[in-house]
């Protein structure tokens, strides 16, 4: 690894692209602590300190993970990437259902431009609806619940127009330091600031481990090497099931065009266990934390106690369960959206491409279907076993609040950062040098 980034250093173009995404990271997270105007940072601060680890940031944990902690901030990057990844995952369900978004996802180069295009404009419609719901809850007081402080100085329409308004710039900013990123450095943007927001967290949630069990100074730093140790376990086996794939061989036949004699070759077709990496978790926990926010409009209703009572903080045994049934169904509805046989079997047959033992057409479309549904299984319940990593760190640590190594952090983690080495060493191959692992 050490003659890697030797090579890496010793090459005066990916120095450029590592020193300029480096910068863009930088100010992403000055922005992530700058605060929006109107924010009393003295009262922020107390409520923030009082909620820390409470209510507040169970309801918001999402949103205040991928936005690095700057949510119950109020900070100018407030809303971070979220509403651009909930923006490329709407237009990625629409294009099977909308037939012009098919046709333009099929056209390449250009099609895929003006599908960036709706997206961009999405992001900004969501985030305009993110940032108005945002600033209302803290103008009424519903982010920190029990803490008496004022956040807010000034509750008239023309302050809060401006604090919705300066986090919408915000989430462009954001999205356009991830194109940034993407065009004029190393690995994509998005991901890169995802990275960036989570890991950012890390540091401070440890130490809060450290901090909340601190009885003896014994206990409290024995608590801080085990946690750190499972995060380590857990990462490992999360690298191999990541890696994990299924290779279904594809030979090609040889076939004449011209005078020129084409195919012959061999190849295969890439199954990964987790084919849909993280999406099912996020899913699901936008579709959990629906029944807490009816439950915030109708306190009073018996069912909204129910629901407070068992669905809300995550430590309940049906919550989990819920949780666990949710990640794996959205497994197989996001794989069977995203991966069509029958569309790769047709590529397959009209460039004279076959699975060896299977006959082309149909019969390689059941194939492909029968190998996915059996590698989805492990994949699925993989997955849920990881989401659930808070909740099985509560029972053998008592550290489920402040855990660091929650399932869909640590999942991005580890698919961010394998991502960037591969893109890193095939860049270092390019230029006849080893592997940066290696």
């Amino acid at each position: 690894m050490l003659t890697g980034l030797m090579n890496v250093l010793r090459s005066s173009d990916l120095r450029k692209k590592i020193a300029f995404t480096l910068g863009m990271i930088v100010v992403f997270r000055l922005g992530s602590t700058l605060p929006v105007p109107n924010v009393n940072m003295a009262g922020l601060k107390i409520c923030r300190e009082a909620a820390e680890g409470g209510e507040a940031a169970g309801l918001f944990s999402m949103i205040n993970l991928f936005s690095g902690g700057a949510m119950l901030q109020l900070s100018v990057f407030a809303l971070g990437i979220m509403p651009y990844i909930t923006s490329s995952i709407i237009l990625q369900l629409m294009t099977v259902v909308v037939p012009r978004l098919e046709t333009l996802k099929k056209e390449g180069a250009s099609g895929t431009a003006k599908i960036t295009q709706y997206t961009r404009y999405l992001t900004l419609i969501l985030a305009v609806l993110n940032g108005t719901a945002y600033v209302a809850m803290a103008v009424n007081g519903q982010i920190f619940r029990g803490c008496s402080e004022e956040i807010i100085y000034d509750k008239g329409l023309f302050s809060i127009v401006v604090m919705i308004l300066t986090m919408t710039a915000g989430t462009g900013i954001v999205m356009w330091l991830g194109e940034l990123i993407t065009d004029h450095g190393v690995g994509r943007g998005m991901s890169i600031l995802i990275f960036t927001s989570i890991a950012a967290r890390f540091p401070v949630s440890l130490w809060q481990i450290k901090v909340a069990h601190a009885d003896g100074a014994d206990k409290g730093w024995t608590l801080f090497i085990v946690v750190l140790l499972i995060g380590l376990a857990v990462m490992l086996g999360i690298i191999f099931m990541e890696q994990g794939q299924r290779r279904i061989p594809v030979q090609y036949a040889k076939r004449m065009v011209g005078r020129k004699m084409y195919g012959g070759s061999k190849t295969y077709i890439p199954l990964k266990v987790n084919q849909s990496g993280v999406i099912p978790v996020i899913f699901a926990s936008s579709i959990l934390y629906l029944p807490s926010l009816a439950a915030q409009m109708f306190p009073s209703a018996a069912w909204a106690q129910w629901i407070g009572q068992y669905m809300v903080k995550g430590d309940h045994p049906l919550y989990n369960v819920a949780f666990f049934l949710l990640v794996v169904a959205f497994c197989y509805f996001y794989v069977s959206i995203t991966f069509n046989p029958v569309e790769i079997s047709d590529n397959m047959k009209k460039y004279g491409g076959f699975v060896p033992g299977i006959r082309a057409g149909a019969p390689t479309a059941r194939y492909l279907k029968y190998v996915l549904s059996r590698l989805t299984a492990p994949g699925s319940l993989y997955l849920g076993t990881v989401a659930l990593i808070p909740t099985l760190a509560f029972v053998l640590v008592g550290a489920s609040q402040q855990f660091p190594f929650g399932g869909t952090s640590i999942l991005i983690v580890v698919g961010v950062g394998l991502d960037t080495v591969k893109q890193i060493q095939s860049q270092l191959e390019q230029r006849s040098y080893e592997g940066f692992l290696k």
